[in-house]
């Protein structure tokens, strides 16, 4: 059990009911029209509704199984929902072909002997008049071709705009309640300046409001995760989200209070806050990583101007904040030159010069002792005031063959220099590594795309952006989400065509798809919210419950229009009327379990916030919109059908 289970546990809470909803309306309509008795009533709607019931657990497992079975980031997060979801439709199949038709034997009355009164008697009558207003709408667009084409391609058109539109993003920024914090100050300061620099930070993030208490370290480096005196960092947790309702209080609200104030208050350092990431492995910052890459001819002081080149362009550019590199060939170091033609000729071990010079400038391990059933490591150095400039060499000796103490300042000497601290490779090339995040109000997908165009822009074939973390998994769930949603359009028309034995019906089912895709991204549109793997997620969801509600007017008006021998558009009418209130009761239960996701606050509400509007909006344009013009796309198509077999035949 998981958040993302979870998710899939509340779908499925508005899901699992729409199967039994399906029989008990269509019970109680039969009881209501035809006066039957409830038994008679009940194996009469069975007869009527099991095709549908099948066809749509079929089809929801038919878009969730298949995705559960896809590679990578994404595959992984798609399983958590599919097989929740999958093996409670099921599940909820079962018990309405069984269970519920039961029930509605023992606890339905028939409604002819019990006439609804007051409220129940007045809603009745409202639903009545909704339903045939509706029903006057249907029958236009059927018989108006052309007026219900313009319209489709109105929808097709917004669907495409807002695509554009709307930024694109992972996952969510997800307030944690702690956020991090990088400290880099200028190339070889001392770890005593370092530390005045962080406290100076910890007074900044300790006067903001909402933040509870930090936690500081100096010499190391969180973000390349190596040691170096220049570097420090910050673990900062904050006050309790019910203390936290405002923007400016949010973490990314605190995180730009913290970069704007630091850098303006110190401007000597680098105080680079992020939010980490909420998922392990994904990011050493939370935001944009990727390598600056030397492949072709070059020297690492060419590959460190192009990266610095990368980084002021960027620097310029609204849709990121908080550029800078980790790659830096200006650390002032010292050259050793170990004269071995001396050492040997004093009878000096060139190892021991080596030796010598770790043990006192550096550190080096002797051996463990054990004290009290535990081991410690014995590491040997010189106190700091005996290592602090290269002029202390001379008061480090070694012992020759002969015995004599020889000062190390006779046999190597030291030679200012500069270059890397640490030189990292990605891909075997060399490579600097550059960190981003989203400036405010943009996506990661924005930024993303700004960081390509710089380097594009910049870089020659001699270098390359490759992408690392969540960056590059962002690049790829792009691909692996359209290829979901692809493969889960493709199941759901094989199923059906296997069912209907026809390729017909199963194109007017997928007619929904658009409509319920148009109310997703509108949802996204209006909450200021990207386009995010949950969001993706959510709009394969989207596949199988749209097409629930166009199975059930596609099949009823396929059957009527042969038992019946009407003609397809009073066929069309006829079954969207009937089927009007199940796909209305159906929607509004699944809409209503999924409402608190997209209403949620406190921890992880950013998640829910994506998920659920994408559910709740899709399920609204594929109750409101779809049901229009579904009748009119299986008369249009089935049509379509006949003119091309009649055609074929007279040929």
């Amino acid at each position: 059990i998981n958040t993302l289970t979870l998710f899939g546990i509340v779908w499925a809470i508005g899901i699992v009911v729409d199967d039994a909803i399906v029989v008990i309306e269509n019970v109680d309509r039969i009881m209501e029209e035809e006066k039957l008795p409830v038994r008679e009533a009940t194996i009469k709607a069975m007869s009527e509704v099991s095709g549908p019931v099948v066809a749509i657990v079929l089809v929801l497992c038919a878009v969730f199984i298949p995705v559960a079975f896809i590679g990578g980031f994404t595959g992984i997060m798609y399983k958590q929902f599919a097989i929740t979801i999958a093996c409670s439709v099921v599940v909820s199949g079962l018990v309405a072909l069984t269970l519920t038709p039961a029930m509605c034997a023992i606890l339905l009355s028939s409604k002819h002997e019990n006439k609804e009164k007051g409220f129940f008697a007045a809603f009745d009558n409202l639903f009545e008049k909704i339903t045939h207003t509706y029903t006057d709408k249907v029958a236009f667009l059927v018989k108006r071709t052309f007026t219900s084409v313009i319209l489709v391609l109105i929808i097709w058109l917004a669907i495409v705009l807002m695509l554009k539109v709307i930024p694109t993003s992972l996952l969510p920024d997800e307030d944690q309640g702690y956020i991090m914090a990088s400290v880099v100050a200028d190339a070889a300061t001392p770890v005593s300046k370092t530390n005045e620099i962080v406290e100076k930070v910890g007074k900044i993030v300790m006067s903001i409001k909402g933040v509870e208490e930090e936690i500081s370290f100096s010499g190391y480096d969180i973000i390349s995760g190596a040691l170096q005196s220049n570097a420090g960092g910050f673990f900062i947790k904050l006050k309790p989200w019910e203390e936290r309702k405002t923007e400016m209080l949010s973490a990314q609200g605190i995180i730009y209070q913290i970069a704007a104030i630091s850098a303006k208050e110190i401007p000597e350092a680098i105080v680079m806050p992020f939010n980490p990431p909420a998922i392990v492995g994904m990011s050493t910052t939370g935001g944009l990583e990727g390598y600056i890459q030397l492949k072709g001819e070059g020297t690492l002081k060419d590959l460190a101007l192009k990266t610095n080149e990368v980084t002021k362009e960027l620097s310029q550019r609204p849709e990121v904040s908080g550029v800078r590199t980790i790659f830096n060939i200006s650390y002032p170091k010292y050259k050793i030159n170990v004269d071995l033609e001396n050492a040997y000729a004093k009878g000096v071990d060139p190892d021991n010069i080596y030796n010598a010079m770790a043990a006192t400038f550096g550190m080096t391990y002797v051996n463990d002792f054990s004290k009290s059933n535990r081991s410690f490591k014995v590491l040997i150095q010189a106190e700091g005031n005996y290592r602090a400039k290269p002029e202390q060499l001379s008061e480090v000796f070694l012992r020759s063959s002969s015995g004599d103490m020889i000062p190390v300042s006779n046999l190597a000497s030291f030679e200012p220099t500069t270059g890397p601290d640490m030189l990292e490779h990605f891909n075997s090339f060399p490579a600097a590594k550059i960190l981003a995040n989203p400036a405010n109000g943009y996506s990661t997908g924005q930024a993303i795309a700004a960081v390509e165009e710089v380097c594009a822009k910049v870089l020659d074939t001699n270098y390359g952006l490759a992408w690392t973390g969540s960056a590059y998994q962002q690049t790829l769930s792009s691909s692996g989400a359209s290829s979901s949603l692809i493969l889960g359009i493709i199941f759901v028309f094989l199923i059906l065509a296997a069912q209907y034995e026809k390729w017909s019906l199963p194109l007017a089912v997928l007619t929904a798809l658009p409509f319920a895709i148009f109310g997703a991204l509108l949802g996204l549109l209006v909450r200021g919210l990207p386009n995010d793997l949950y969001f993706q997620v959510a709009l394969i969801t989207l596949v199988g419950l749209a097409a629930k509600n166009a199975i059930l007017i596609v099949e009823f008006a396929s059957e009527t229009r042969i038992k019946e021998n009407l003609s397809y558009e009073e066929a069309a009418i006829k079954a969207a009327k009937m089927r009007f209130r199940p796909i209305v009761m159906t929607s509004l239960a699944f809409i209503l379990g999924c409402l608190p996701l997209a209403l949620s606050s406190g921890a992880g509400a950013a998640s829910r916030h994506a998920i659920g509007t994408t559910v709740v909006a899709g399920m609204l344009g594929a109750t409101i919109i779809a049901p229009f013009f579904i009748p009119f796309f299986f008369v249009l198509i089935l049509k379509t059908t006949d003119r091309f077999k009649f055609s074929r035949k007279a040929s």
